[in-house]
């Protein structure tokens, strides 16, 4: 898809790209946003429309990667939206895909016990987000707005250093997963919620990407250069 801007109708962005849908609910938008442009929808909802058109962009357009404009937000916008994001993993796709594979476990062959495992490798996935969010929420976001407040707004740009993208355990384990559908899965099963459940974790798996590439290359970067001036300054 090309990128948007501000300009464009933020309900031809939606039609064309459903998967945005949870993205904007995290900035309080909610379907029924009519004909206006994504700058008019900004306004009405008080949002930084630059930060939103951006974090749009990277989520839509994997090769979109705009790390010099992300770094130029505050730190602690990206904490927000870190933080809202982290949230709907908890509310609503981790529950999503637990309610769509225990009804295909119900509804399934009881032969198939192929489904119960791979239910379990969902379990030791599902902990490990859960563990990352609880760190976040507990440990490193806390640290960021405590390193912000202390700064105030100095600069601190000659600390940035970004290095390279560490593979991320969860994007393997949530491909790994969506393998274990498409190859070993046997028996009678419901084709619908066997759909739903590989299209829920798909979901979970992009949205995850989008998350880690906003976390790894911009904001740790920033936040360990934060953390460094704070620490010179003592």
């Amino acid at each position: 898809m090309a990128l948007i801007n501000a300009e464009s109708k933020l309900c031809d962005v939606i039609l064309n790209e459903p998967s945005i849908i949870p993205v904007i609910n995290r900035f309080g938008i909610i379907l029924g946003v009519g004909d206006k442009s994504i700058r008019t929808v900004c306004e009405e909802k008080n949002l930084d429309c630059e930060f939103f058109v951006t974090i749009l962009n990277t989520f839509i357009n994997e090769d979109y990667f705009p790390e010099n404009r992300l770094k130029s937000f505050c730190a602690t916008q990206i904490v927000d939206y870190l933080t809202l994001t982290n949230s709907y993993y908890q509310q609503f796709q981790i529950p999503n895909i637990e309610r769509h594979f225990n009804s295909l476990i119900s509804q399934s062959d009881s032969d198939n016990n192929n489904l119960e495992l791979m239910k379990q490798f969902f379990e030791e996935l599902k902990k490990e987000l859960l563990s990352r969010i609880e760190r976040d929420r507990t440990s490193w976001f806390p640290a960021i707005r405590a390193a912000a407040e202390q700064l105030q707004g100095e600069y601190y740009g000659e600390h940035i250093r970004y290095d390279h993208d560490e593979p991320d355990s969860l994007e393997e384990k949530l491909d790994d997963l969506k393998s274990l559908f498409v190859i070993h899965l046997r028996g009678e099963y419901d084709l619908n919620l066997c759909h739903g459940v590989i299209f829920a974790l798909y979901s979970l798996e992009k949205d995850i990407k989008q998350h880690n590439r906003i976390r790894n290359r911009i904001l740790r970067p920033i936040a360990d250069a934060m953390l460094k001036a704070c620490h010179d300054k003592e």
